[in-house]
């Protein structure tokens, strides 16, 4: 067996995965490559953030597809042995398996690494097919179309991980870049050996190779297509079982469930489900410590060479993102490259892209606790970013304020945000309102999930807190514009927002302290803002009946 092709290691690759105690059985993907194959739509492009999965998934396509080595044994016990077309694809294919990011470990030149992974594919086939004619100087399309029609018509499954590593690395020059999305395809696109051709990556494809190089491809990204995204991240099921394992193998588990949840859930899907982030879920599971995992995932992009852009509009959209406010968003365009950024939805887009940002519904936002801690360490630490910190410090003030039942100064803190931080043409409107509210409780978000319009008794509150030590106090605001902070407390107590606290069957209540009930009122016309408080003591949530307390 060769270098590339129907290589050996693909398959102790894969199974090195698999002897890892947090590995996750994601074999039903090969489902949906046998559909591919019988059906035709042979040319897909996965391209998803670091650490989500994909070269596992690329291992595990090669290992089962590939002729290389017999991985019976492995996928035996595994769920595609069940599947229809297991038998009859299992280890029958002729493998082109390639990782870009590792085809050369060290060349000074664009030219020293095509050429050698040219060389390797070349004599891989020399050996294999002695009676094809190839010579060295032809293409590595026209060579495999060789290899075929001396074959009987010979087929291949083509599997690049890693498509865009010369998009990376500063020595590549874009005529080099250029040069290397015609040669993927070149050995791809019409051609009648492709029995598959399967590409991942970081970053979209379409974006990347000139003209209709590679628009061959079906390409699903963070962006743009669900397809395939139980595949690449933990499903809500995934991460129960996982967890069950965790509380088996350690001694003193130090988290809960629904910490795991908050800290890496968050990317959401069409379906109204979501997806966590593996690698993150696996390192917090095996260390036995919740952590910002993300920082060490090795991006090839950091988060601040595009928070830091100068592009009208992206300092406020961070504010609104780092606030835990959705932002709205045109996700259709990207940037050619990171250095070419024009548009501040081009900016939003490329984060998405690399994960750093949830796209759901027209809207972006921060998706769970480890990434706003990535967003953080930028407001904390850059210049730019002066005022944020200004406005954690206000922050800080209301939310004390809140706990402590002083309605004076939470009118007042909420006047500051809101002038300071509302465009005057929309600061009589009412989502700028609730955006300054969130704005203005940013600090509390270090010790609570701070959820908006979530469904609570008999309807939807505008806010309400839910601490992560549980023994703290709980928090409901509701905004009223043109009418009394007294009439937005009434609502509260009227809809039974408080029994949200309860949490559902079987689950622990989701806070054993206080519940500070918040009514606040801007008033259009002359620009003031009032706040009422209420406080429901521990013990009296359990007697709230007929909707009132």
């Amino acid at each position: 067996m060769g270098y590339y092709l129907n290589p050996e290691d693909v398959l102790e690759l894969y199974k090195g995965e698999m002897e890892k105690p947090y590995f996750v059985d994601k074999t039903k993907m090969l489902e949906e490559m046998i559909s591919l194959l019988e059906h035709g739509r042979n040319y897909v492009s996965v391209t998803r953030p670091r650490r989500f999965g994909k070269s596992m998934v690329a291992t595990m396509i090669g290992s089962f597809f590939g002729k290389g080595a017999d991985a019976r044994e492995v996928f035996s016990h595994l769920k595609i042995a069940e599947k229809e077309g297991y038998e009859k694809h299992l280890n029958q294919h002729n493998l082109i398996y390639i990782d870009f990011s590792r085809a050369v470990e060290e060349c000074g030149s664009y030219q020293e690494y095509i050429s050698t992974i040219k060389t390797r594919l070349y004599d891989d086939l020399k050996e294999a097919y002695p009676n094809a004619k190839i010579r060295r100087e032809d293409s590595m399309g026209a060579t495999l179309r060789i290899v075929s029609l001396a074959n009987k018509n010979e087929k291949f499954i083509l599997l690049f991980d890693e498509w865009d590593y010369v998009f990376h690395k500063k020595y590549f020059t874009e005529e080099d870049r250029e040069k290397f999305t015609a040669f993927l395809g070149g050995m791809t696109k019409g051609r009648a050996y492709v029995e598959l051709a399967y590409m991942t990556g970081v970053l979209p494809i379409k974006k990347y190779s000139a003209s209709d190089t590679m628009n061959h491809f079906m390409e699903l990204n963070m962006a743009n297509s669900d397809m395939y995204s139980d595949y690449f991240g933990f499903t809500d099921e995934e991460v129960d079982e996982l967890y069950q394992r965790y509380l088996g193998n350690c001694p003193h588990p130090a988290f809960s469930r629904q910490e795991l949840a908050d800290w890496y859930d968050g990317y959401e899907r069409e379906n109204q489900s979501s997806i966590y982030n593996p690698n993150s879920v696996v390192s917090a599971l095996t260390r036995n410590k919740l952590s910002n995992y993300w920082a060490k995932a090795g991006e090839y992009v950091e988060l601040k060479d595009y928070v830091l852009n100068d592009i009208d509009g992206v300092r406020d959209a961070v504010m609104l993102l780092a606030a835990g406010e959705p932002v709205e968003v045109d996700i259709s365009e990207y940037a050619s490259t990171a250095t070419e950024l024009k548009f501040r939805d081009e900016i939003l887009s490329v984060m998405t892209v690399y994960g750093y940002l949830n796209y759901y519904n027209g809207f972006v936002r921060i998706p769970n606790r480890e990434l706003e801690l990535e967003f953080d360490k930028i407001i904390r630490t850059e210049p730019k970013y002066s005022y944020m910190r200004e406005l954690e410090r206000e922050s800080a003030r209301i939310l004390q304020a809140t706990l402590d039942g002083d309605e004076e100064t939470v009118g007042k803190v909420l006047a500051i945000v809101h002038t300071t931080e509302s465009p005057l043409k929309a600061y009589n409107d009412e989502a700028e309102l609730s955006a300054s509210v969130k704005l203005a409780y940013i600090a509390a978000r270090n010790r609570y999930n701070m959820e908006r319009e979530d469904q609570a008794g008999i309807g939807y509150v505008d806010y309400i807190f839910y601490p992560h030590n549980p023994s703290d106090d709980g928090i409901i605001i509701e905004l009223k514009v043109d009418a009394s902070p007294e009439s937005a407390l009434k609502q509260i107590k009227d809809r039974n927002y408080a029994l949200r606290f309860r949490g559902k069957l079987g689950e622990q209540p989701k806070t054993t302290g206080r519940i500070i009930l918040v009514g606040i009122r801007y008033q259009r016309k002359d620009k003031v803002h009032r706040c009422r408080i209420e406080i429901l003591e521990p013990g009296q949530l359990h007697e709230l009946s007929d909707g009132r307390f």
